[in-house]
């Protein structure tokens, strides 16, 4: 990834505010909801080409992680989702290690496995699917080797 000079915050207020707690800290504890842990995803829009950043649930089994594309339930995936289809590389951050990933969407028993991680960690993510007609897409972050 490039420098911050081409990064494009989020339109969207508690996204901007979480990446801006975290990255103040240099820690994604600071982004956290509560108990519940967080990482940060940097990966370029697929529209403008700058880099965004999202803070996502701590989904994490054998230095693999998990992005899921709930957005609490919405009927339209997260904009994030398109641009890891776009740009599958990305950074993560999870609490003050940063580290270049591999983004693949999930499907299959692959995907059902790694949902019920997510669920264990979120059990919301059950009730977001039970409130939306699309499948909610479920993301594999694997370290680049």
């Amino acid at each position: 990834m490039s420098s911050d000079q081409d990064y494009a915050p989020s339109p969207t207020g508690w996204v901007r505010n979480a990446v801006a707690k975290i990255e103040a800290a240099g820690d994604t504890k600071a982004g956290q909801w509560g108990p519940l842990g967080v990482v940060l995803l940097t990966m370029r829009g697929a529209k403008t080409g700058k880099l965004r950043k999202v803070p996502l649930m701590r989904v994490e089994h054998e230095g693999k992680y998990l992005a899921v594309g709930s957005d609490g339930g919405a009927a339209k995936h997260p904009v994030w989702y398109y641009n890891l289809l776009a740009d599958p590389k990305i950074t993560l951050q999870d609490r003050t290690e940063s580290r270049p990933m591999i983004a693949r969407e999930l499907t299959g028993d692959e995907r059902a496995e790694w949902w019920e991680r997510a669920i264990e960690v979120f059990p919301n993510y059950r009730e977001y699917q039970r409130k939306t007609d699309r499948l909610i897409p479920v993301f594999l972050l694997e370290p680049v080797q």
